[in-house]
């Protein structure tokens, strides 16, 4: 069977260093403490409790026949649409394999923003659509709210006894999920696995219920996966292609450098997103993380500072891939070469930077699968739900600066260190001065809670290109909330070495979340604001700009204040 390929190369200046690591991993057979799941390898807390992805291709490969018969059902039944409902890793997974195996009836939700859910509403019709709302608590706000959206719609049309049959859970067994499907009558509830969390279950339910609902063939995929699991358990590092690539990066976070740069070929872009999530959730903690740069241009290889590793990756007859590789390592940038030639293929790269991860976590001193500043987030922003909930709005806010039909935003210190910086405060002067924070070492992030679109995200990379070419720092681009459960992690429980322009406006619509006095709207906006208040009480420097209901517009005019 095909194993996918990788070719690292680094610096002298760190060449020793991981043969050194790679040498403490052979000599204390750690590889095989992880197969073990000894918790010790890392910090001995409960890392034991979130291993079950070691064992679930094997697993999955049991229940192949399940997912052949879920996906005959959906054919016979003619659902012509899926719509997966859910965030970060019960979606991102899902979207891969979407986008890369060039399925356009398959569509994803999420996002909280009413002209998100509008346009992905208006993509589907709601008759013929297979409706999959995948949670692994069975209790995250985005995925109910959603459910409970759609559900509502689906009974209006067809009865209320009769709507379940459209619909399909993946969650934990015991949910709260799990029993509202029962309640409603769901085709089908497919089980996680409460061991996996949910940026490692991409070869779990999570995965394989949407792969089965597109027609991929999910024993297969599997089988291919299996090549690289069985791989990633040999005992020699330099060997083993998953636990190579870990050393590697837990040994250049270790030494500064702590931006893994990714750069895909067009057949296998949506990678990057799944890849985001992993690598910041699982290392973005107690002040330290690996921050993944995906989509970001890339420019002349004597551009970069000492701070980035570089991964190339793609099909292996990618001539402009390896010339990039050969140039990059040449210039002494650490850099990988990973040649994947099929999307069949695509699950091997799930375990081997799955195992990578986890190898990087512990040699970086941390538990790698945990996330505990994505629940500070969560609280921010149901208390503003909460309080919507009592007095029919949010709380009041006031910019410390508004003009030029921008409402801008920061943590009080914050904010008056940029007034200072400036002769005539201004809305570009302020920008300047934000982005003048940028040091080195620094990265950049815009954190977008408007709608996910095509227009949006060409305006948002003009800026964010914008910001590289004139600063030079690593750029991060995220749409909210659905970064939130992903990078989010990194922002604020990494190191303080984050630049953060926050970018908010008004809904010219909103849409009632069935059974609840708020919003869709009101849900976003209290996303927003509780992302924005966790980065302020972490002292990070984050500006917040307003830009007001006629959102493109807003953003070719921010775009043209940026110097």
């Amino acid at each position: 069977m095909t194993l996918n390929t990788i070719r690292i190369a680094v610096p002298a200046d760190l060449d020793e260093k991981i043969a050194n690591e790679t040498t403490s991993w052979n000599d204390g057979q750690k590889v095989a403490r992880v197969w073990k799941k000894d918790a010790a390898v890392w910090q001995n807390e409960d890392e034991a409790s979130w291993l079950g992805w070691l064992d679930i291709v094997e697993e999955e490969l049991a229940r192949a026949d399940r997912y052949k018969a879920f996906h005959q059902d959906v054919e016979a039944a003619g659902f012509k649409n899926v719509l997966l409902m859910g965030m970060g890793g019960s979606s991102l997974c899902p979207e891969v394999l979407g986008i890369t195996f060039g399925n356009t009836n398959f569509h994803i939700l999420d996002s909280t923003v009413p002209a998100r859910i509008k346009a992905v509403e208006a993509l589907i019709d709601i008759d013929d659509t297979l409706f999959i709302v995948a949670s692994k608590s069975g209790s995250t706000l985005e995925p109910n709210c959603f459910l409970q959206y759609f559900f509502d719609i689906v009974a209006t049309r067809k009865g209320r006894e009769n709507a379940g049959k459209q619909f399909v859970a993946i969650t934990d067994p015991g949910s709260k999920l799990e029993k509202i499907a029962k309640d409603d009558g769901f085709r089908y509830i497919f089980d996680g696995k409460p061991s996996i969390g949910g940026r490692f279950s991409a070869l779990s339910a999570f995965g394989m219920t949407a792969a089965a609902s597109m027609g991929i063939n999910v024993e297969a995929f599997l089988t291919h996966s299996q090549t690289m699991v069985d791989a990633c358990r040999t005992g020699s590092v330099s060997e083993n292609p998953g636990a190579h690539l870990g050393v590697l990066l837990g040994t250049c976070q270790r030494n500064d450098r702590d931006k893994l740069t990714l750069h895909l070929s067009p057949e296998f872009y949506d990678l990057g997103a799944w890849l985001e999530q992993l690598i910041a959730e699982s290392t973005g903690k107690h002040g330290i993380a690996i921050i993944p740069v995906d989509r970001e241009p890339l420019e002349g290889v004597s551009t970069y500072g000492n701070d980035r590793v570089f991964a190339f990756i793609g099909p292996n007859d990618d001539a402009n891939l390896d010339a990039q590789f050969d140039e990059f390592s040449a210039f002494g940038h650490p850099s990988i070469r990973i040649g994947i030639d099929s999307p069949d293929l695509l699950g091997q790269e799930f375990f081997r930077w799955e195992f990578a991860t986890a190898v990087a976590g512990s040699i970086m001193g941390i538990n790698p699968f945990n996330q505990p500043d994505v629940e500070s987030a969560k609280v921010e922003a149901r208390k503003l739900t909460d309080e919507y909930e009592k007095a029919g709005k949010l709380p009041e806010e006031d910019p410390f600066f508004e003009g030029d039909g921008f409402k801008l935003f920061a943590p009080p210190e914050y904010a008056k260190k940029l007034s200072d910086s400036v002769t005539e405060k201004s809305v570009p002067a302020l920008l300047v001065a934000h982005f003048d924070a940028i040091g080195k070492g620094d990265y950049f992030a815009l954190l977008a809670f408007i709608e996910m679109s095509s227009a949006n995200e060409q305006h948002l990379q003009a800026i964010r290109e914008k910001v590289l070419r004139s600063t030079r720092p690593a750029t991060c681009l995220g749409f909210g909330p659905r970064f939130l459960h992903s990078t989010g992690q990194a922002y604020k429980g990494g190191g303080n070495n984050g630049v953060f322009l926050q970018i908010t406006g008004d809904d010219a619509l909103d849409i009632a979340v069935p059974g609840q006095k708020y919003t869709f709207g009101v849900v976003k906006d209290a996303q927003a604001r509780g992302d924005y208040q966790v980065l302020a009480d972490r002292g990070r420097r984050v500006l917040r700009v307003h830009i007001g209901a006629e959102i493109e517009n807003g953003l070719k005019k921010l775009f043209s204040m940026i110097g």
